[in-house]
């Protein structure tokens, strides 16, 4: 009996941290996008008017669970139809596929605003692991232990990783490693409070940003 109360008491905890992270989710996204409408309205006119092809950009990646999600980004490289059937290739430094306001956007993370309609539309939230390509996915599933664990809970705009600088190209196995590590932890320890902490701490990472191409 008391197993199967201590069992019981860890689902309420757990379906009531789910509920107070939706809340705040929905409450904080709703507002960012109001305030952010402008700010998008004029970077969607910019990417149109700096190269030809669409806005938005949309990639398949893993959510809750490993459940399927469509991300959404503004356009930051050369549109080429063709590349979306190759494999996919990490962005570099100064790689030349990016466009001229493309760098200015991955460099201040402006290309990732219209993911708050995915943390609005339940898919994403605003606090958890970094959202990966599914080859990408894939790939360091096979070589890093545990690297599953991310997916326990939504992936996020930004994360415990990207705030302590693991942010942008991870070309290498050790530097993937690190970042799932961080993830495991935000994953292990959450908090509304560290959620806010990661939120106020992504300001100043955003203000002074590393390791962003």
């Amino acid at each position: 009996v008391g197993v199967q109360a201590a069992r019981m008491n860890g689902v309420e905890e757990r379906l009531g941290h789910l509920v107070l992270k939706r809340i705040t989710d929905l409450a904080f996204s709703l507002v960012m996008s109001l305030f952010a409408l402008p700010v998008m309205a004029l970077i969607a006119l910019a990417v149109k008017l700096d190269s030809p092809g669409p806005i938005l950009f949309r990639q398949t990646r893993e959510g809750f669970n490993g459940r399927p999600i469509e991300v959404l980004k503004f356009r930051t490289m050369r549109h080429d139809p063709r590349s979306q059937d190759g494999p996919v290739r990490q962005v570099e430094f100064d790689d030349p596929r990016v466009t001229r306001i493309g760098g200015f956007l991955r460099k201040t993370s402006l290309d990732e605003l219209p993911q708050l309609w995915n943390v609005v539309a339940g898919s994403m939230s605003l606090v958890g692991p970094r959202p990966h390509a599914l080859a990408h996915n894939h790939q360091y599933a096979q070589a890093i232990e545990n690297y599953s664990g991310r997916h326990k809970v939504k992936p996020g705009m930004t994360g415990w990783a990207q705030v302590n600088g693991y942010r942008g190209e991870t070309s290498e196995k050790e530097q993937m490693a690190d970042r799932v590590r961080y993830d495991l932890a935000y994953v292990d320890n959450w908090s509304l409070w560290f959620d806010i902490k990661i939120m106020f701490l992504t300001v100043k990472a955003v203000a002074f940003p590393q390791n962003a191409v």
